[in-house]
């Protein structure tokens, strides 16, 4: 299966909801070129900096990803990477010049064990929320296709939840399929907040706040105030 050649487990890493907008909102993919070079730069970011991609989607004014990353100081510089490079395609392409994302990005930091399908189920459903499909797979600029039909691609690594919809393969994407037909009000609420940590209390003691960003305690590290904003 696509995807399968990437890594599955990281030592002390973390999982992140990434989010950013175009600046006010305004779209900022327009064409398909401009999709394919913004997922042409998750891929190789993500291959750069070690990262596992497990759900993701790209719309016309913002993009959501959830991702794993074995070093989770390096993220900023991941996405300001991102960033830098589709500013600079955006502006050579639409000769425009100032700013086009909405500022920093954000980043909530997510418990794998319970949380993980949950939040990408969110994340593949923003297309069918924007009513621009009626079913997420039919959504080209995401990862719904990768699961459902087995699109090719390097970008998405298989999330390691994806095995609890069944032992045989067609039937585990009949399953998610349905799963991705599913409201989740509550997830809504959680995800949508974008940057307070979701999980367990045992889950949100093991972050600490540090340079604008939650991060994993490390052992041996001297215990600091955690500043959880739930």
């Amino acid at each position: 299966m696509p995807g399968t050649a990437r890594k599955h487990q990281l030592q002390g890493s973390l999982i992140y909801h990434v989010i950013n907008r175009g600046n006010r909102r305004d779209e900022i993919f327009h064409y398909p070129e401009d999709y394919k070079y913004f997922i042409r730069l998750l891929s190789d970011y993500s291959d750069k900096f070690e990262a596992l991609l497990y759900h993701w989607v790209v719309m016309p004014n913002h993009y959501h990803l959830l991702l794993e990353i074995e070093y989770p100081e390096k993220l900023s510089k991941m996405m300001a990477g991102i960033a830098r490079s589709y500013v600079h395609y955006y502006q050579k392409n639409y000769n425009v010049g100032g700013h086009i994302w909405q500022g920093r990005f954000k980043s909530q930091p997510v418990e794998k064990e319970a949380y993980l399908l949950r939040c990408g189920r969110y994340i593949e459903r923003n297309p069918v929320e924007a009513k621009m499909v009626d079913l997420a797979e039919e959504y080209v600029y995401s990862s719904a296709g990768f699961y459902v039909c087995g699109k090719p691609g390097s970008l998405t690594t298989e999330n390691p939840a994806f095995e609890s919809f069944g032992n045989d393969l067609t039937n585990r994407r009949k399953k998610y399929a349905e799963f991705l037909k599913t409201f989740d009000e509550e997830g809504k609420i959680l995800f949508k907040d974008e940057e307070s940590p979701v999980g367990s209390d045992i889950f949100k003691s093991k972050l600490i706040y540090r340079q604008s960003r939650f991060m994993p305690r490390r052992k041996g590290r001297i215990r600091e105030q955690v500043a959880l904003s739930v």
